[in-house]
């Protein structure tokens, strides 16, 4: 197998987030297979870091980058657009993560010529909502490390120990009826997320120390695979306990909103609560997670992400010509698109009371010119500061 060099973007590389770590696990992955992959995001943080201390290069300015890779693997449409203009004979994979955020649209370039969806949802935003053709997608659902979520030690027969692991929650009504519920169960509750600042940097090894895992998305489906038992949950609503029965349609749901109910009031959210942990049981949680193990391994996806590339690179090169028209038209279209999101993001930010107020505090006499005065000997400073430095 040719040594590819894969170009992957996103939006950020800062926090444990499920896009963040899908990169970190796929980039591993593609080191460990004997490529060469590449990490390029213009907000780099302590996630970056950790990437690098595994020897893979993170850039934050593509104009460090001299060769050009074989293959971008686009991820965030905003960064996937600003690889493709950088390397302008490259052709490319866009991956769809999430239903709601706009920076998931999928950008129309000629050169993006397979687009991946992680769930059924974001099949549904790619061809319905934006128009894809549908033979131009493939649904290459969630993976696990699983030499990283190493299974535990048998669960007890009855459950001890409750985890919530979701960045969403917070401090509120439904998480208070979320203890309630579990202390009416008799088990103790723990819960982790930056919704409530409490973050764990080894989730691997958090879990294993809990029977009940309350998680949606890739968290939830890194649960099974340690073998616990798994309650899908987002911060208001809450799914069902995951079962041998429901697990295919949950992992083609990405456990995710479509695996949920109805929004819920605090008072239903804990009673459901309460019946999920009253479900609970140790061995159809060992038979879940035995499966999840055989189908969900990252090595199997890595592999099939190596197959697509490759299949691209060829395609792509059987074509010799390059419509520069087309690729100028496609990059116009998409700073339209900024040009619009921008706009409307102001209007709804000078619709907020906190902009009205600001505008009139500015525009008092004397307020108004001070504020003017000090804003002008600030920026003074600082040229000036520049250079002497």
């Amino acid at each position: 197998m040719k040594e590819l060099k894969v170009l992957i973007t996103n939006h950020s590389l800062r926090e444990r987030t499920g896009a963040e770590m899908y990169t970190y696990d796929l980039a591993r992955g593609l080191l460990a297979l004997g490529h060469r992959p590449v990490l390029y995001s213009p907000r780099p943080g302590a996630l970056a870091a950790r990437i690098r201390f595994e020897t893979v290069p993170v850039l934050d300015d593509l104009e460090r980058m001299e060769s050009p890779p074989d293959i971008i693997h686009g991820q965030h449409a905003d960064e996937t657009v600003t690889a493709l203009l950088r390397f302008p004979s490259t052709p490319a994979v866009y991956v769809c993560h999430d239903w709601y955020n706009s920076i998931d649209v999928p950008p129309r370039f000629p050169r993006v010529l397979r687009y991946v969806a992680v769930d059924s949802q974001c099949r549904d935003k790619l061809v319905v909502e934006h128009g894809v053709p549908e033979e131009s997608v493939r649904v290459m659902l969630q993976f696990v490390d699983l030499e990283k979520f190493r299974p535990r030690a048998p669960l007890p027969r009855r459950p001890r120990r409750a985890l919530v692991l979701c960045n969403y929650t917070r401090e509120n009504a439904y998480l208070e009826a979320l203890r309630a519920a579990c202390a009416r169960a008799g088990v103790s509750l723990d819960v982790y997320g930056l919704g409530v600042g409490r973050s764990h940097g080894h989730p691997e090894e958090l879990m294993r120390e809990y029977d009940v895992v309350f998680a949606k998305a890739r968290t939830a489906l890194e649960a099974l695979a340690v073998g616990v038992s798994v309650v899908v949950y987002w911060w208001r609503r809450l799914g069902p306990v995951v079962t041998l029965e429901g697990l295919d349609r949950l992992r083609r749901e990405n456990f995710g909103m479509r695996a949920m109910g109805r929004p819920l009031t605090p008072e239903e959210f804990g009673r459901q609560a309460e019946e999920a942990l009253a479900s609970y049981d140790a061995g159809e949680a060992a038979r879940v997670s035995e499966r999840v193990r055989a189908e969900a391994g990252r090595d199997r996806l890595v592999g099939e992400y190596v197959g697509l590339y490759e299949s691209v690179i060829e395609e792509h090169a059987a074509d010799s010509s390059r419509d520069e028209e087309a690729e100028a038209r496609a990059a116009a279209a998409y700073l339209r698109s900024l040009s619009l999101a921008k706009a409307k993001e102001y209007e709804a930010l000078s619709d907020t009371m906190t902009f009205r107020l600001r505008e009139r505090f500015l525009r008092m006499p004397l307020i108004g010119r001070a504020a003017h005065a000090l804003v002008r000997a600030t920026a003074g400073a600082r040229r000036a500061a520049r250079h002497e430095s």
